[in-house]
């Protein structure tokens, strides 16, 4: 049963994905705003909002009953650091890796035409925003130079926000014709083309929680510790649909979504999920928390440089992300296992 839980899961988050990336490009045409900013902010944040539930519930259902709090802790801080880690590893592995599965239906090829203007800042709103919040989970601080980091945070990300819609940038190959969804031939009403953007979202959230569900209750059923479900597992669940839409516009050589919708999901990672954790949670991290924030911090660097070289960015050197992730889990299981 749990292995059909999770078929059907995985299903539901890849097909949810795909009907939000036609409705958001849509809609992003609509609002007359750029590849970029539909990238950057409005699928970013579309797709990052079921493994920010995850960490948020824990956390307001452990306030609200009074107990369990340090679990709630615990699962929150493994998610929360969880989703950026994979974003700035597994994700850039998976986008180089289509990149190559799709070289001969690309324009491009293996090259990836990631817009610039859009990604660089995007990775120099995230780096310091996170090595901050990493650093005062590392460095106990009193509760007002939270406060107002959390406040410096929230602040970063509302003028990433408007920057990002402000800049705009050129739409990237053809809006969709129609509506998935829309059975008419006519084009859908704005009413439908929301309808199915906020559908496509709970489907992917509800697809993201009953898939992590099932891993826990498969976990103990292989033994397989909880530390290392709440800081990898859960977080690859939810993340799923980054990957899914960023595997659909790489295959219809929309570059700029495809990095832009990974690029901005880490910088609203930094800023909104990681203040409810300094917020509301003890903010502590162990040792596999820390790894899981400097491997993401690394991997940042990393991809920036490339970014800011001239040369074209080949789908190779994304695939060298994906080795911290494995260097990782690696990690963590021996450290697990050994403690």
């Amino acid at each position: 049963m749990t292995i059909i839980e999770l078929i059907l899961s995985l299903a539901a988050i890849l097909g949810a994905a795909i009907l939000f990336t036609n409705a958001v490009e849509i809609m992003g045409d609509r609002l007359h705003l750029g590849a970029g900013a539909v990238g950057s902010v409005l699928a970013a944040v579309g797709t990052a909002l079921p493994e920010t539930m995850i960490p948020l519930v824990a956390i307001i259902g452990a306030l609200l009953v009074g107990s369990g709090s340090a679990a709630a802790g615990e699962i929150g801080i493994g998610a929360i650091l969880g989703a950026p880690f994979l974003l700035a590893t597994l994700a850039l592995f998976i986008v180089g890796a289509a990149a190559i599965t799709y070289k001969d239906r690309r324009q491009t090829g293996r090259e990836i035409t990631a817009d610039r203007k859009t990604a660089i800042p995007d990775l120099l709103f995230f780096l310091p925003c996170f090595t901050l919040a990493a650093a005062a989970g590392i460095v106990s601080l009193p509760l007002v130079l939270k406060i107002l980091l959390a406040v410096i945070l929230l602040a970063a990300y509302a003028l990433y926000v408007v920057r990002t819609i402000r800049q705009g940038g050129e739409a990237e190959g053809d809006v969709p014709a129609r509506l998935t969804l829309w059975p008419y031939r006519s084009q859908g009403p704005t009413w439908a083309v929301t309808a199915q953007l906020l559908g496509t979202i709970a489907v992917m959230g509800f697809g993201a929680h009953l898939f992590v569900g099932s891993v826990e209750h498969l976990s103990k059923s292989v033994g397989i510790p909880a530390g290392l479900i709440a800081l990898v597992l859960a977080p690859l669940a939810t993340e799923l649909p980054e990957k899914f839409n960023s595997v659909v516009w790489l295959r219809n050589n929309k570059d700029t979504l495809a990095v832009g919708n990974i690029t901005g999901a880490m910088v609203f990672q930094s800023t909104i999920p990681v203040t409810i954790g300094i917020l509301f949670t003890p903010w502590q991290l162990d040792f596999l928390s820390t790894l899981a924030a400097l491997f993401a911090i690394l991997s940042s660097i990393v991809f920036l440089g490339f970014l800011l070289r001239k040369a074209p960015l080949r789908a190779f050197v994304m695939l060298g992300a994906g080795s911290l992730y494995i260097v990782f889990v690696v990690t963590a299981i021996i450290y697990l296992v050994a403690a």
